[in-house]
């Protein structure tokens, strides 16, 4: 039988797991951007340029997503 710290810390291990991709899940249906995969990615694949903020980056997707063009609404759907 495993010792019960083992199996405690094998379950809360799991519930953080589960609890990560559900916000991370949540958050990309709504349309909330996952800053630390953009931060991975510029710095895996274009070291040496900047990196937004978050708030710039959280403004910049928002425009992107909600953006206003040539006076008509370009939104989501």
């Amino acid at each position: 039988m495993p010792d019960l710290r083992q199996l405690f810390d094998r379950s809360a291990g799991a519930a953080r797991t589960a609890g990560y991709w559900s916000t991370r899940t949540a958050r990309l249906m709504i349309g909330v951007p996952d800053y630390e995969t953009y931060v991975a990615h510029r710095r895996a694949n274009h070291p040496g340029q900047p990196i937004m903020t978050y708030a710039e980056f959280f403004r910049e997707r928002q425009q992107a997503r909600y953006a206003v063009g040539n006076g008509r609404f370009r939104g989501c759907c």
